[in-house]
């Protein structure tokens, strides 16, 4: 357990308005998805300023991440703090400018605070005052500001391929400050493309029309057996037709509706349970549709996986996670939020409805690094356009302590 007079010194150095100092500059910095190194820029810049080794990493040709590291003595243990800065995209009803941080009653509003700039700002920050209190560290504490993550954790695997590892992680993902979340759904985008024969609609009779085909498979993919159920995170698997669109030749041309479609495709999202693998999520996908073409002549099909690159949906697969509840790290972080916040944690492991959603520690947990999700909320309206202050402070402070319990020992 932590030092009582080490947790007091690295909060006396914790500084509550540059909590909410950073969260505002990372808000002023549009970060959308594959457009994120302005964003790693600032934060490398602030990073060194600070005293830390800092680099930059390439994903992509101009596309950066930025890692920085406080390092310890080299005997101890290590710990990764894991936030993307990439952001969700924008709804049509913001009433001001997304870029322009507004606070108040509590709530500090603008685009990408929600996921999950504000736990960026907090692992910042609370990183910050482990180095300004000047407590001895034994092992090194990781900041791991990566890309990506929407599209199913790009940055955390180039992170992870170029080799660096730590003993233990928390990932801030937008849950809730009363919940440590270890246990999540596996996250599978495919899609699917019926292929038709285009004619004239007088002659219809003789064509083959791709979007009713693919009207077929809507009607019947919610029925899809996947077998990918799990007693802790009840309802899998959730099967989402997110998107579709269907034309004339494999350019989906729309200027011919006197013509049937002869190609027509949905990308899809599943989300699953289990110890499946996206490739066992292949194959059902695959005997699902031999089925139906075994019944339809006519029926013609690809299956990709993952999706055509030029609908930028990402690539990278993320497995379910399933964390011990009674890890370490787990008990760490839920010992430092009580000595915080006077408040035990309320729930821990799966945790509906969050354990629906993927995150970077399906890939942290697969490289050996024992993680859990635990990071600060907004309210229940318009929660994906604010977070809560006072959870933003906390999680700063409950980070920090955290970072001294592991790195220090």
């Amino acid at each position: 357990m932590i030092a009582v007079n080490a947790a007091q010194k690295v909060l006396a150095h914790l500084d509550e308005d540059e909590v909410l100092s950073v969260a505002k500059d990372l808000i002023r910095i549009p970060s959308p998805t594959e457009s994120e190194s302005e964003c790693a820029i600032y934060i490398h810049k602030i990073l060194k300023k600070e005293g830390f080794e800092v680099r930059l990493q390439e994903v992509s040709p101009g596309r950066q991440q930025v890692i920085g590291r406080l390092a310890g003595q080299g005997n101890g243990r290590s710990l990764m703090f894991n936030g993307h800065i990439d952001n969700d995209s924008l709804t049509e009803d913001w009433k001001w400018d997304p870029y322009e941080p507004r606070v108040g009653a509590n709530r500090l509003w603008g685009a990408g605070i929600h996921n999950m700039k504000s736990g960026v700002a907090a692992f910042l920050t609370a990183a910050f005052a482990v180095k300004r209190s000047q407590v001895p560290l034994t092992g090194d504490l990781i900041l791991a500001c990566v890309v990506g993550e929407l599209q199913g954790g790009k940055g955390t695997l180039h992170m992870l391929k170029s080799g660096i590892r730590t003993d233990m992680a928390i990932v801030p993902e937008p849950y809730s400050t009363n919940v440590v979340i270890t246990k999540c759904v596996g996250v599978h985008k495919c899609a699917i493309s019926t292929i038709g024969k285009s004619i004239h609609t007088s002659r219809s009779e003789y064509g083959v029309d791709a979007i009713q085909k693919m009207i077929k498979v809507i009607n019947v993919l919610p029925h899809m057996d996947l077998e990918v159920s799990d007693a802790d995170i009840p309802g899998l698997p959730k099967i989402n037709v997110a998107s579709i669109i269907g034309g004339r030749s494999r350019d989906y041309d729309l200027a011919g509706p006197s013509n049937l479609s002869d190609y027509c495709t949905i990308i899809i999202d599943v989300r699953y349970g289990g110890d499946y693998t996206p490739q066992d999520i292949d194959q059902k996908f695959v005997q699902f549709l031999e089925s139906l073409k075994e019944s339809d002549a006519d029926f013609q099909y690809e299956y990709h996986h993952p999706p055509p690159q030029r609908f930028k949906v990402g690539g990278a697969d993320m497995p379910p996670t399933n964390v011990p509840q009674d890890a370490e790290i787990v008990n760490i972080v839920k010992r430092n939020h009580k000595n915080i916040t006077g408040r035990d944690i309320s729930k821990s492991g799966a945790v509906l409805p969050y354990s629906y959603c993927g995150n970077d520690t399906a890939h942290l947990q697969r490289a050996g690094i024992s993680c859990c999700l635990y990071g600060p909320r907004g309210y229940d309206d318009d929660v994906e356009k604010h977070v809560r202050i006072d959870e933003m402070i906390e999680c700063a402070k409950t980070l920090a302590t955290s970072a001294i319990e592991v790195c220090g020992s």
